[in-house]
């Protein structure tokens, strides 16, 4: 059994020698990948690694923190359109990038004030506006959006001798181990923690020491980080962007997403984006069967298996370690 049996253990990524050979074998066949898939299904494996971000994004506040949003579209604009418009003026790819999180991080902020007096249903309602507030804004306020002809974005300058195509899936993988490490050491973090209790019981956590104000913006600007680059990262990989992609419909996709990956899980947000993306490309003739398989998923992981995937690849493992005597 992987038993965790001090905190140097509680936050090493991969505490046993089998993990560790499961996860070195992974990351040789994301580097082998676009050299033997079609280009489509490297597209597709870009796709995913960006998405990841935005669900882990959404995770830190749904799953560790338990504030729910359904505002990611807003934070999803916000850095998509920052993003472009730094692109424009000539900033560099990673300067943009930041600064995009940053600017979505504020309106995080912003936003989280409310959940310092609601909760559960009202601050899911309160975000849904903002969400739909900032879409109407890009729409109608053509100095913000480019107009009815959206924002061109400046393509990457590829290195190493790659492709164009090869080139943004290794920077975005990149980019996702980075961010997964980083979602690592924060959860395994005394702010992790502290997200945690206010999650379990607020008031308990305020008498144990914790700042609710403090650290429920914390998170607000936190998932907004993620989401902001998520968006930064979709407008740089689709090289156009208008106002209308950023709907309702996206935060709804990064809440099922987190609901059928799994709730509180890393792991969980990356199959989760993985699940969103493959669907839609699965039943691709049939498209009025995309939100049916969403809802049916969702009712199957509720009933069934609350950790979503990641709870069904947590029960695999446990059946792999005790085999032959289960």
């Amino acid at each position: 059994m992987d038993l965790v049996e001090s905190y140097r253990q509680d936050l090493a990524l991969a505490r046993t020698p089998v993990t560790r050979a499961l996860l070195a074998a992974l990351l040789v066949a994301l580097a082998m990948f676009p050299w033997v898939a079609a280009e489509h299904f490297v597209f597709l494996a870009t796709l995913v690694a960006l998405y990841s971000i935005g669900v882990m994004g959404q995770n830190i506040l749904i799953g560790y923190t338990g504030q729910i949003s359904f505002g990611q579209a807003g934070f999803l604009a916000i850095g998509a359109f920052a993003f472009g418009h730094l692109r424009i003026w000539g900033a560099p790819f990673l300067v943009a990038l930041v600064a995009a999180g940053g600017v979505a991080a504020l309106a995080g902020v912003v936003v989280g004030f409310p959940s310092l007096r609601l909760k559960g249903p009202y601050l899911a309602i309160a975000t849904l506006g903002f969400g739909v507030a900032v879409y109407q804004i890009f729409v109608n306020w053509e100095v913000l959006s480019g107009g009815r002809s959206g924002l061109a974005i400046t393509k990457l300058s590829p290195m190493f001798g790659l492709s164009g195509r090869r080139y943004e899936y290794y920077l975005y993988v990149l980019l996702l181990v980075g961010f997964t490490l980083a979602t690592y050491n924060l959860i395994s973090s005394y702010v992790g923690r502290a997200f945690a209790a206010i999650r379990d019981s607020d008031i308990a956590a305020e008498v144990n020491g914790v700042n609710l104000t403090r650290y429920k913006l914390l998170a607000f600007a936190i998932s907004s980080f993620y989401t902001g680059v998520h968006g930064a990262l979709y407008a740089q990989v689709l090289g156009h962007i208008e106002p209308q992609i950023f709907n309702i419909a996206e935060a709804i996709t990064l809440f099922v997403a987190v609901i059928i990956g799994g709730v509180a899980s890393v792991e969980g947000s990356i199959l989760g984006a993985a699940f969103v993306l493959l669907v839609p490309k699965v039943f691709a003739d049939f498209r009025e069967m995309v939100p049916i398989v969403y809802g049916v998923t969702i009712l199957i992981v509720l009933i069934f298996e609350p950790l979503g995937l990641y709870g069904r690849w947590l029960k695999a493992r446990l059946y792999f370690q005790l085999w032959p005597f289960r």
